[in-house]
């Protein structure tokens, strides 16, 4: 007989530490859930496990407009914070695919970033403090509230893509940045891809470096450029793209294919890898960043294939979402990393029963 997950919802973070430790104790396994727009990544997690919900910890706890630093509990959604920030003109430049719905704590946990990351980096990079319940029940606390926080090792950035292995995130503290002057959309489409390459490469090469740049399998190429009017006014007539709605990000973001994997490569490999998929295969890709998504059509085959391609050329090949039998298959992360040993020595530091989402990660 299979047993099924059971679902629970905590109300508060000594509650959620608290389920852990007796989780712990009954040696029962955990799977931390946020928005759920992530539970297709990685490797299967066990049927029998605990989802712990995290929704219920969903507060503003702190937004410092003067100092540009929010607080908040990893259970808000993105949009609920974003919606605060923009009342004081601000905003956290995260733009996951998959949206809307995803949760701060998720966001943190699964890596997910956007177009935005060309711009802004990822979400590590303007992270400034976190706290975690740990399987002993213990709640953690790293970094801080101010952006000057630099005392001691940086053990917040450990639990970034960590899938929630190491820890749940309970809140986590980020710098903020104001909102742009001017929000330019501009886009191009091509015939050939040959065209669509060469102008996404002197998108990139301009003046002013875009905030996003998205390059498409139908040979479209969408660009974002903000900053003073005068600035991005002239940016846009030196490229000579057409306008296009600020909606297009909005639509974009929504993107989430049944089958889906994201590959990342040195940018300077970006290209002749995506030329190694298979013909008519649907993608878009930041050549800014190296990084592109993969909407998988074939089998286990196609992606072992260009699994071995993307790690030829220096990077990877993940999972974002698929069936349990092609995640089974394939596996969802690849050739384990040289840094293993020392992944599962930090795991079984953190997490020594492992409680965690068991199986899910690469350790």
């Amino acid at each position: 007989m299979v047993v099924t997950s059971t679902a629970e919802k905590p109300t508060t973070t000594e509650a959620l530490a608290a389920r852990l430790r007796e989780a712990a104790e009954a040696d029962m396994k955990v799977i931390p859930v946020g928005g759920g727009r992530a539970m297709e990544m990685g490797d299967p997690p066990p049927e029998d496990a605990v989802e712990l919900h995290t929704t219920a910890l969903d507060r503003v706890i702190e937004h410092s407009p003067g100092d540009m630093v929010v607080t908040v509990e990893a259970g808000i959604t993105l949009e609920a914070v974003q919606a605060e920030l923009a009342k004081s003109g601000q905003f956290l430049p995260l733009d996951p695919f998959h949206s809307p719905g995803h949760t701060i704590g998720g966001l943190l946990a699964t890596g997910w970033t956007g177009p935005l990351r060309l711009r802004f980096g990822s979400p590590r990079d303007f992270l400034i403090g976190i706290r975690v319940a740990l399987p002993d029940g213990r709640l953690a606390s790293a970094g801080g509230r101010v952006v000057k926080n630099v005392t001691g090792y940086d053990l917040m950035k450990l639990h970034f893509g960590a899938m929630g292995t190491l820890g749940v995130i309970v809140a986590a503290s980020f710098k903020v940045f104001p909102k742009p002057l001017h929000d330019v959309t501009v886009e191009l489409g091509h015939e050939s891809m040959d065209g669509a390459w060469t102008s996404a490469d002197r998108a990139l090469e301009s003046s002013m470096m875009p905030a996003a740049l998205e390059l498409f399998s139908n040979g479209r190429a969408v660009a974002r450029f903000i900053g003073s009017p005068d600035a991005t006014n002239r940016i846009v007539r030196e490229l000579g793209w057409r306008k296009a709605d600020a909606s297009t990000w909005t639509k974009h973001s929504a993107r989430a294919p049944a089958q889906w994997a994201r590959i990342a490569v040195p940018r300077h490999q970006l290209r002749a890898t995506l030329e190694r998929l298979p013909a008519g295969a649907e993608w878009w890709a930041s050549p800014g960043t190296g990084i592109a998504h993969w909407t998988i059509g074939g089998g286990a085959e196609s992606v072992r294939m260009m699994r071995a391609a993307a790690e030829a050329a220096g990077g990877t090949l993940v999972l974002m979402a698929g069936s349990k039998e092609l995640r089974i298959e394939v596996g969802a992360w690849g050739t384990p990393p040289a840094t293993l040993h020392l992944m599962r020595r930090l795991r079984n530091a953190f997490d020594p029963g492992q409680v965690i989402n068991p199986g899910r990660f690469v350790v």
